[in-house]
């Protein structure tokens, strides 16, 4: 038997990505686990954040974003970047993270991140308590190592992770 259990906010378990933005001066990063994949062609990508976070500051002004995707060994990483604002801290200084030159956009990327999207904000949609930025997809770089000799990604070669009521999941490919 079936029991309500109200109306929580999240669908569990959510990938984890770490978002990067910048207004030209300062560079950000933002831990996420409101994003995903809300159209195939062209490409475009949703990411949720209070209006109230530094990061939504970042990308409203130059809309544009990186989404990079962090492994199981980034999880310190994760959860700085997910607690501490960015008007505070230079949060790439504090977890030595590198930045990496955009290949299309201005914002930089997570160098330790084995896959970068860049993206361009489309449209803003104001919900209430979070703003979805829908973001196309300009461009995927990803590390060399990771790649299948037709191009596409091999997930199983990282440890991606999902975030589940305040604990990081480990990502397991099922064949």
């Amino acid at each position: 038997m079936k029991k309500s259990i109200g109306k929580p906010e999240r669908l569990y378990p959510n990938p984890v990505v770490l978002v990067s933005s910048s207004n030209g001066v300062k560079d950000n990063i933002i831990t996420l686990a409101w994003a995903g994949t809300v159209c195939s062609n062209p490409p475009m990508i949703s990411i949720s954040i209070r209006p109230s976070r530094y990061s939504h500051e970042l990308i409203s002004s130059s809309k544009e974003f990186v989404i990079n995707i962090p492994d199981e060994k980034m999880i310190n990483a994760c959860n700085f970047c997910g607690t501490k604002s960015g008007r505070y801290f230079d949060k790439f200084k504090e977890m030595q993270l590198t930045k990496e030159k955009g290949l299309v956009i201005n914002t930089p990327m997570i160098k330790e991140c084995a896959i970068n999207i860049e993206c361009r904000v489309k449209d803003t949609i104001h919900l209430g308590t979070h703003d979805v930025f829908i973001g196309e997809v300009l461009n995927v770089n990803a590390d060399e190592k990771i790649i299948y000799s037709d191009g596409d990604i091999d997930y199983e070669k990282i440890e991606v992770v999902s975030y589940l009521m305040g604990h990081y999941l480990r990502n397991k490919i099922i064949k």
